[in-house]
């Protein structure tokens, strides 16, 4: 099988150009949200010697969620941040992702290794993962608000902006605020960036299991039963860190994928018919699904696609879902959140204002965040849907296709994130973590 490069083109980024007289030191900084995006961005620019205030709106930020993968983008983000090592030790390395019809035909089927010799994907537990990041914001010394709902943005004034909580109370004010709240920020409604926020009619139930012994551990496992019906495995890693002991049992991630409109329906179908379908699908899941107690067990998640005109105005910038939601059917959520806090770093330290810094930012994640929104936007259909005609073109030409060099090479890129377009060259390929050279056993 043909191997792809290591190294792909160079994209234009902070890291390869010649760096300006960077920003004024110890600007003041209001950071809403302490997911990804915001822990992430909040511990570089408290490295950069900033002054960062986190907002969050939940009285005590909790390690809750499903699965979720860290590609190779985010791993080399973490590994600046100084945390890979200890996401990777709770996490379960992938070495693919594999994606069949329930009468086994192959519909993708992708290899990190491809990419690069020592290349993998880290199946993580979303708390566990947004646990080791709020550790490092707190230890790094960073002001936390907890239970302080940011629902509006004063204008700016004098290059500052100021945040309005639920009661009227005012934050700040502060030379940049970064908006890092999720897909559905009411901050978003402040300005005139949005182009749409729009609901996905599909979203994905899901339910977080021990992991069965004779359960692959290094692979993503997606079965998909024409477009109505997917159901995915997600090796998941360890849990967050608890006293019970249940941290450290290896988890996997279920995820059945369903209309928003007809959960309630599926609700009232009973467990047993739940169960019975879901192993139709993928006899895989039995001893998953063995686990769920009540249909309740099994929780939703709904997705947006928003798009924005731009991330960016006068001392302000939305980052992660908060900035360009979309389907997660091609796993970057994460990821892009990640790669959006450390570009937004590296451009307020090479440029001299923080407005220049903010229409570069803007200028960096373009190519990279859009070229995702559209392929989750046109991907999404083939494989949540009530168009069973995109199954059965996507059954029939799907797997050959991945046998083509050329459009293997772009898929491959594509999970791995460093895709800027359908013919612009793609970012550089982090190299592979340094840290392990060898699948930890879970």
């Amino acid at each position: 099988m043909r191997r792809v490069p290591a190294v792909v083109a160079l994209a234009e980024s902070p890291h390869n150009v010649q760096t300006r007289a960077p920003v004024p030191s110890a600007l003041d900084i209001g950071i809403v949200g302490c997911g990804y995006a915001g822990s992430a961005t909040a511990l570089f620019l408290k490295r950069a010697g900033h002054r960062v205030t986190v907002y969050e709106a939940v009285d005590a930020p909790g390690a809750v969620g499903a699965g979720i993968i860290v590609q190779p983008t985010g791993l080399h983000v973490l590994e600046r941040l100084g945390l890979a090592g200890a996401v990777i030790a709770r996490g379960s390395r992938l070495s693919g992702l594999h994606c069949r019809t329930p009468s086994n035909r192959r519909v993708v089927e992708l290899i990190y290794d491809e990419l690069g010799a020592g290349m993998f994907g880290l199946g993580m537990h979303r708390g566990a993962m947004f646990e080791l990041l709020y550790e490092a914001v707190l230890a790094e010394g960073v002001e936390v608000r907890c239970g302080v709902s940011c629902e509006s943005l004063t204008p700016a004034t004098s290059g500052k902006r100021s945040l309005i909580d639920a009661s009227g109370a005012t934050y700040g004010p502060h030379d940049l605020v970064v908006v890092a709240d999720g897909a559905r920020s009411s901050l978003r409604d402040d300005d005139t960036l949005t182009r749409r926020a729009t609901p996905y009619p599909y979203g994905a139930l899901w339910y977080v299991a021990e992991a069965p012994a004779e359960l692959p551990d290094a692979t993503l496992m997606q079965t998909c039963d024409s477009t109505h019906k997917l159901l995915g495995l997600l090796p998941s890693g360890l849990g967050p860190k608890r006293t019970d002991g249940s941290a450290d049992r290896r988890l996997v991630t279920l995820f059945w994928s369903v209309c928003v409109d007809r959960v309630q329906a599926l609700r009232e179908a009973g467990l047993d018919a739940f169960r019975r379908d879901a192993i139709r699908v993928d006899p895989r899941a039995e001893p998953i699904v063995a686990q769920l107690r009540s249909m309740d067990d099994l929780l939703l998640s709904t997705y947006l696609d928003v798009v924005m005109h731009q991330w960016h105005a006068p001392s302000l910038v939305y980052l992660g879902d908060a900035g360009h939601a979309m389907s997660p059917q091609l796993g970057q959520g994460c990821n892009l959140a990640l790669m959006d806090a450390m570009v937004l770093a590296d451009v307020l330290a090479a440029e001299s204002s923080v407005d220049a810094a903010l229409a570069r930012y803007t200028r960096e994640r373009r190519a990279n965040i859009e070229f995702y929104q559209f392929a989750s936007r046109w991907l999404t259909p083939m494989f949540q849907s009530d168009l069973g005609v995109f199954g059965t073109l996507r059954d029939l030409f799907m797997g050959p296709m991945c046998s083509v060099p050329f459009v293997r090479g772009q898929m491959l890129r594509s999970m791995a994130g460093v895709k800027r377009g359908i013919v612009r060259p793609s970012m550089a390929l982090p190299p592979a973590p340094k840290l392990l050279s060898a699948p930890r056993e879970v």
